[in-house]
């Protein structure tokens, strides 16, 4: 290649960059405004049923759903970020794949299936395999969060968590509601002359709405405070290409599993991931082997992986043969590539 021409493929990079740049800053600048919950006791509501099953209707009537999920925000210390194509149905069935944001083509990160109680999860560019776990145990190491199929898909559908029939209700003036459902709380408001729902409340999760359009959210918020065995986190799921009711066959939740891939355990998962925490020997990997690529971006990846593998050993581990990206990145992409695991030498 001749300099005029490498000159011009890196300003052609850099230009590419600096839109992608102004792409973001545009995006965080038009973020959806946070959904201003009603506080106080509230006052008795008796129409709380009949408020409540307007708000739901629509969302109740979704039998399946495709969509294109665009997931960004931080679970724990992590940051995420990913496109998410989304097949879910009832009962408790769905197929996740996750994909850079970035990147709108060639293969996934990862495919989650599930139908019924257990889960595969195929993380396909380091040929690992996770069988028979819970699909919210591992939507939980992934993201932070856990959510059985059936609650994802009330959740991006627009019914919160979809737990059951309303036994009371309080009203807020303004418009405002909220309506108990099983252990959850949802919160409902007059939007152009009929109910919605808006809000939901868990235990230590909260789940808003925004950016309505034909009925039905375009953008959810979920926030978890901090509580025993639950991470904090603040996501956003921005959903697009929606189809509704349209027959997913059997073949969509299942996954073909490569005949080499190796064995991945839950709990290897979480530690890859938000649940993982920022003291684990993984992490501390991570910042060594972060450091070395920042100063040595033209060296090679076996050099970084040697560093890593030395920091590894330094503290009794073993250097694993997946990376962050491959492990994390399924429904999650990182600001930073190429982190190695270490596992403990037992």
């Amino acid at each position: 290649m001749s300099r005029a021409s490498a000159r011009r493929e890196v300003r052609s990079r850099v230009k590419a960059r600096i839109t992608v740049l102004s792409l973001l800053i545009f995006a965080a600048s038009c973020a959806s405004p946070r959904v201003m919950l009603p506080s106080g006791v509230g006052t008795p509501f008796p129409d709380f049923v009949s408020a409540h099953t307007q708000a739901t209707a629509e969302c109740r009537a979704v039998r399946t759903m495709s969509a294109s999920l665009s997931l960004s925000g931080r679970a724990g210390s992590t940051k995420l970020a990913a496109r998410i194509d989304a097949g879910l149905a009832e009962p408790s069935r769905l197929r996740l794949e996750g994909y850079p944001r970035v990147n709108f083509s060639g293969k996934p990160f990862f495919v989650l299936v599930a139908s019924g109680p257990t889960a595969t999860l195929v993380l396909t560019r380091a040929d690992r395999v996770l069988r028979g776990a819970a699909p919210s145990a591992i939507i939980e190491a992934l993201a932070g969060v856990a959510l059985e199929p059936d609650q994802l898909r009330a959740l991006v559908s627009g019914c919160a968590l979809g737990a059951g029939q309303p036994s009371a209700g309080r009203s807020f003036g303004k418009g405002w509601a909220a309506v108990d459902a099983g252990d959850s709380t949802t919160f409902l408001r007059q939007l152009e002359g009929q109910w919605r729902a808006v809000a939901a409340t868990r235990g230590s999760l909260t789940i808003e709405y925004s950016n309505f359009a034909g009925g039905r959210p375009s953008t959810v918020h979920l926030h978890t405070t901090p509580a025993p065995g639950v991470a904090p986190a603040d996501l956003t799921l921005r959903i697009s290409q929606v189809e509704i009711n349209t027959p997913l066959d059997d073949a969509v939740f299942n996954v073909d599993v490569p005949r080499n891939a190796v064995p991945l355990t839950l709990e290897e998962l979480r530690r890859a991931g938000p649940l993982g925490g920022e003291e684990t020997e993984a992490a501390a990997a991570v910042a060594e082997e972060t450091e070395l690529t920042e100063q040595d971006q033209h060296g090679g990846t076996e050099t970084r992986r040697e560093h890593a593998a030395s920091s590894c050993a330094k503290r009794g581990a073993t250097l694993f043969p997946v990376r962050p990206r491959d492990l994390r990145a399924p429904v999650l992409s990182f600001s930073r590539d190429h982190r190695p695991l270490c596992q403990s030498v037992l």
